[in-house]
């Protein structure tokens, strides 16, 4: 009876061994390789077990608009002609990458004479970008008491830029009440935005501001520029508008004293330009020596 089950066990060993050596198995040393811009990178391909002595091998790059050759008929192609090789067996080596790279590839090998003949792995690649200089907006001078918004954008940057705000050239924390020389200070800061929105500025807010945009890949600065926070001259304010009460109303006056004297009436009627009214039927007019008199020279005709 042992003996029986003996020769079970190393028949079922002996035929999956034999399947084994049968079948295509690829795996890779890396299913999520990254690199920088501009640099080199491989995605490994590894033929673990095959009997085919020849097998096809096919690199697919794989988007939102669907799967592409980059290596088909042993030549890249594609996004990759001129920028990749094959390394043998199938390792797909890209020397000099660039941003549109970030994408999903497919290696796919085809062995005809193995039992299973086709096996594929997928490789998830990104190729980071360091940020550019970032768009900064500083107010230049703030009235004290009032809010304030600093920007900061940067576009270019994979993955998408993180922000920092810097005064006087340390950094401004996310929580004014973590540091003591924010304390007195009442902002909200936004790392993913980059948006530093003061709610009421003080003195000691003014200073010299500069962002930073950074990811893994690096990051960029942009210039330092110099906000000013000055106090709201309210007497100033209130005597200007005086004077610019007391001017309207000396204009008003003016005015009204000039149409009392008449220098605004218009033209008196005089003989000259009177105009004679039309005549009724039966009835006659006759101008007297004083200009503009008229009186009847007829009475109604019957």
């Amino acid at each position: 009876m042992a003996k029986t089950r003996l020769a079970c066990v190393l028949t079922i060993l002996s035929t999956h061994c034999y399947f084994s050596v049968l079948a295509i198995v690829l795996k890779t040393s890396n299913e999520a390789p990254w690199t920088n811009e501009f640099d080199k990178i491989e995605l490994s391909c590894l033929i673990e077990s095959i009997s085919t002595t020849n097998p096809r091998i096919e690199w697919k790059k794989i988007t939102t608009e669907g799967p592409s050759y980059v290596y088909f008929d042993k030549k890249i192609s594609g996004d990759l002609e001129n920028r990749a090789m094959i390394r043998e067996p199938a390792t797909l080596v890209i020397t000099n990458a660039t941003r549109s790279d970030t994408a999903k590839y497919r290696c796919e090998v085809t062995a005809a004479d193995d039992h299973r003949s086709f096996d594929e792995i997928v490789i998830d690649l990104v190729v980071r970008v360091k940020p550019v200089v970032p768009k900064c907006s500083v107010p230049k001078s703030v009235p004290f008491g009032k809010s304030a918004e600093l920007s900061c954008v940067e576009e270019e940057g994979f993955p998408k830029s993180q922000y920092q705000w810097f005064k006087n050239k340390e950094e401004v924390p996310d929580d004014p009440k973590t540091s003591l020389k924010f304390f007195n200070s009442s902002y909200t800061l936004s790392a993913d935005t980059g948006t530093l929105q003061f709610i009421a500025v003080r003195k000691e807010d003014a200073g010299e501001y500069f962002c930073r945009a950074k990811n893994d890949a690096g990051y960029a600065e942009c210039p330092p520029q110099q906000m000013e926070v000055y106090d709201i001259d309210v007497l100033g304010i209130l005597m200007g508008v005086l004077v610019v009460v007391i001017v309207l109303m000396s204009i008003t006056a003016g005015i009204c004293c000039a149409y009392k004297r008449g220098y605004f009436s218009t033209q008196k009627q005089t003989g000259n330009n009177y105009k004679v009214p039309a005549k009724g039927d039966g009835v006659d007019y006759v101008r007297t020596e004083d200009e503009g008199d008229f009186r009847h020279k007829s009475s109604f005709v019957i």
